[in-house]
């Protein structure tokens, strides 16, 4: 592994250049439900929220693997202590942070005379989101992880733009099946 800025910058520039790719399709599929958003502005205020929380979670998880990698105690297994508990801490993170992100949603159109779904819903929707972001996020850091260590690469280099960008993909995906599923 090479710690220069040079060698960094040879790793992470490739796939941040991938990764703006994948992010302007992302703003393609989410100008698709315009119009659903525009309607229901508690849905609008949930898009930033909802995929940047996911992302975040998943950056938890990727700075605490990776440093556990460093450190030489992660082991990828289905078995692995380590692994496993930092994703059921994820988890029960997004199981409890996402209803939270949905009644903030709902009480901020409220209050600017936005919401037109009940706050049922929309707390029904962030949680769902958020439930399978987590679980995206988790086996995207794994795998991500994994991956950086068979190439030789530092995850603490690539594995938290992956995460991040692979959350916001598929944060605007997820968000607008569970309004499908919801509304």
């Amino acid at each position: 592994m090479s710690w220069t800025v040079r060698g960094i910058t040879r790793t992470l520039l490739p796939v941040l250049l991938i990764l703006t790719l994948v992010e302007i399709g992302s703003g393609l599929v989410l100008g698709t439900f315009e119009s659903t958003l525009l309607r229901y502005p508690s849905l609008l205020v949930l898009v930033p929220v909802t995929i940047g929380t996911a992302g975040n979670l998943g950056s938890i998880l990727a700075a605490r693997l990776s440093t556990a990698f460093h450190l030489g105690l992660l082991e990828f297994r289905p078995t692995d202590d380590e692994l496993a508990g930092n994703a059921l801490a994820i988890g029960g993170l997004a199981v409890t942070v996402f209803p939270a992100i949905g009644l903030g949603a709902w009480g901020l159109s409220a209050l600017t005379g936005g919401a037109a779904l009940a706050m049922e819903t929309v707390v029904l929707v962030a949680w769902l989101s958020g439930v399978v972001l987590a679980v995206i996020a988790i086996v995207v850091t794994a795998v991500a992880t994994y991956i950086a260590y068979r190439l030789g690469l530092d995850p603490d280099d690539v594995v938290i733009p992956v995460v991040t960008n692979t959350c916001d993909v598929l944060g605007v995906v997820v968000l607008i099946l569970i309004v499908i599923l919801v509304i």
